[in-house]
């Protein structure tokens, strides 16, 4: 079973870096047998992951399996899900507030080839982290689809710009901006499908505590249901094309506790059928 020292091994070695390793032939190789990967991020204890798991083993999503599942959080319960599965999947984790707290590496090569020892070190930033995330997306491939599910960190238009094939993400972890011969041509990458699990309905409760805004909001008259959706992501949070929809029943005077129990049941359901319809265009 693959832990994460392995897979960070894997990245930080010569064979990983080399951008060859992320175009369109490498896929196509690793897809020879036909089956789809999907590399799932999550933040919490992976209920939504266990879903997709469950329907990729009993084919309810037709030949596709989990190849990754990737946290920010270490004590992620559905990391564990992911390890006990059988086979075990692969799993990563990189946390945002100790990535930050590091620095770029003092020694990786300039833009020009010259040593950056003499330069002062960069502080680290939050998209330096994304694209360390799609580093670890991209390491045994580019997947077919990426899923966001209970994601708890929003992405940077850099890491969207790597999987729809408009940006080259750089050969290795903290290295700097590189010339266009040293980098796989954009042209040559297929865009990755990337989507996000979200509990209310279109245009309404974007962003953080979504089911406790719908909730107070009903209790108050303000509306008179909710919903959830799964959608495309794109830079405005939660606002991307929705690719499947489902309304929730709201009844006055119950416990959220209530409303929350029905929202994560028909969240388990619609993430399947969200993940099975963008594989199925994939493949068209």
């Amino acid at each position: 079973m693959l832990k994460h020292g392995d897979l960070l091994q894997l990245r930080l070695s010569p064979q990983l870096a080399d951008p060859a390793m992320l175009t369109q032939d490498n896929h196509t190789k690793r897809s020879a047998s036909g089956t789809q990967d999907i590399v799932v991020l999550i933040s919490g204890s992976g209920s939504n992951l266990q879903a997709l798991m469950d329907a990729c083993a009993s084919g309810e999503i037709p030949n596709a399996k989990i190849s990754l599942v990737i946290s920010n959080r270490k004590a992620a319960y559905g990391l564990t899900r992911a390890k006990s599965a059988s086979p075990p999947i692969p799993t990563d984790y990189l946390a945002l507030a100790s990535y930050l707290k590091g620095t770029a590496n003092p020694l990786a090569p300039t833009a020009e080839g010259a040593s950056s020892a003499s330069n002062p070190i960069q502080t680290r930033t939050r998209v330096d982290y994304d694209l360390e995330i799609v580093r670890m997306v991209l390491q045994f491939g580019r997947p077919d689809l990426v899923v966001l599910a209970g994601w708890m960190h929003v992405l940077s238009p850099e890491f969207l710009d790597v999987l729809e094939g408009r940006r080259s993400v750089p050969s290795g972890p903290n290295a700097p901006a590189m010339s266009e011969s040293s980098e796989t041509s954009p042209t040559q990458l297929r865009p990755i499908p990337i989507i996000n699990l979200h509990p209310a309905l279109p245009g309404t409760f974007d962003g953080a505590n979504a089911i406790q805004r719908a909730y107070d909001a009903f209790q108050a008259g303000e509306i008179s249901g909710t919903g959830i959706m799964v959608h495309k992501v794109i830079s405005e949070v939660d606002q991307g094309e929705p690719v499947v929809v489902k309304e929730v029943e709201m009844k006055k005077g119950e416990p959220i506790e209530a409303l929350e129990e029905r929202i994560h049941a028909a969240e388990h359901i619609t993430i399947v059928e969200a993940a099975k319809k963008v594989l199925q265009g994939v493949r068209s």
